[in-house]
């Protein structure tokens, strides 16, 4: 189990470099000047543009831009190395340029919050409700739970944000319409919409995995030991059944994190994902490099936990 830990903690070295030079590539490497988008219709001197080019080495090559972006090369400017290996994420394009870990830090929290009550919303309601829908096979709960799921999945996050906003917001008055001023209350409502499609998911996926596994030799074996119908359900089943659950909940927390976008521009919340957005229109390449290569660490983080995960799930699984 330790060799295996260190190994997959080893693992992180190459793929983060070879993910974040994927990310700067495809961000740096897209038509349009980042520095014509900044100043919008508004005529700049070309003595300008050019000066704003040479600080943020623009007209270097895509290799020599990056490993001065990861702090491989050394800076022109400062003759010091300075960049992503050193904790240096850059300086964001503007007027007023900011550096790129200082406004990630304003808005990680608030989609941090926004995430965590998503992520406990479709893990209880999805988990429970694929228990209950797997339990009563065929029957009324499990027709509703397969066919709610269906049409949740099937209309779109903006629709299902809109509806919300109206029903619960406008009509009803029961949640703030948008924003976070009122706390964790103005959390409620879009948590619920941006967990909606996981939380589908993650129904239908327990749903099928307890159903497979109530039909297992152990499940029968335990039933007849005599073991009561919790312990047979809660204990051996479940446990078992939650092991796809688990890696999919895992994925999916980073994807609440990064996926959204178009829950916080609808809700008008000040998150990373509406960050992300309003960077890419401003074709601020720092920013978005830093954010992305800060949510793709969390993917490698949460699928690192999910193996560690499957021992405590199941023990037949050794990493020896």
């Amino acid at each position: 189990m330790g060799r295996y830990m260190i190994r997959r903690i080893l693992q992180f070295i190459p793929v983060a470099l070879a993910v974040t030079f994927i990310i700067f590539a495809g961000v740096f490497s897209l038509a349009g000047d980042p520095i014509r988008a900044l100043s919008g219709d508004r005529p700049v001197p070309a003595s300008v543009v050019q000066q704003l080019r040479d600080e943020y080495d623009l007209d270097d090559p895509l290799l020599v831009q990056y490993g001065k972006y990861m702090g491989i090369l050394v800076d022109d400017d400062t003759g010091e190395r300075s960049g992503l290996l050193t904790g240096d994420f850059g300086v964001t394009l503007g007027r007023n340029p900011r550096p790129v870990w200082e406004i990630m830090a304003d808005k990680i929290p608030v989609s941090a919050r926004l995430a965590v009550s998503a992520f406990v919303i479709e893990s209880v309601i999805g988990i429970a409700a694929g228990v209950l829908a797997a339990l009563r096979k065929d029957g009324f709960l499990d027709t509703l739970v397969r066919v709610s799921t269906v049409l949740v999945i099937s209309v779109p996050i903006f629709v299902l944000a809109l509806v919300a906003q109206y029903t619960f917001g406008v009509r009803l008055g029961w949640l703030p319409v948008a924003g976070v001023r009122d706390g964790w209350v103005g959390y409620i409502m879009p948590a619920f919409v941006l967990a909606s499609v996981s939380l589908a998911y993650i129904a239908r996926l327990t749903r099928t995995s307890v159903v497979e596994n109530l039909r297992a030799d152990y499940v029968k074996t335990a039933r007849a030991k005599g073991l009561s119908e919790r312990r047979t359900i809660g204990v051996h089943t479940l446990r078992n059944s939650l092991i796809p659950v688990a890696t999919y909940l895992a994925i999916d927390l980073g994807s609440l994190m990064a996926g959204a976008i178009v829950t916080e521009t609808v809700f008008n919340i000040p998150g990373i994902g509406r960050e992300v957005f309003e960077a890419v229109g401003r074709q601020d390449g720092a920013l978005v490099v830093g954010i992305v290569t800060f949510l793709i660490l969390i993917y490698m983080i949460a699928n690192l936990l999910v193996d560690f995960l499957y021992a405590v799930l199941d023990p037949r699984i050794r990493y020896d």
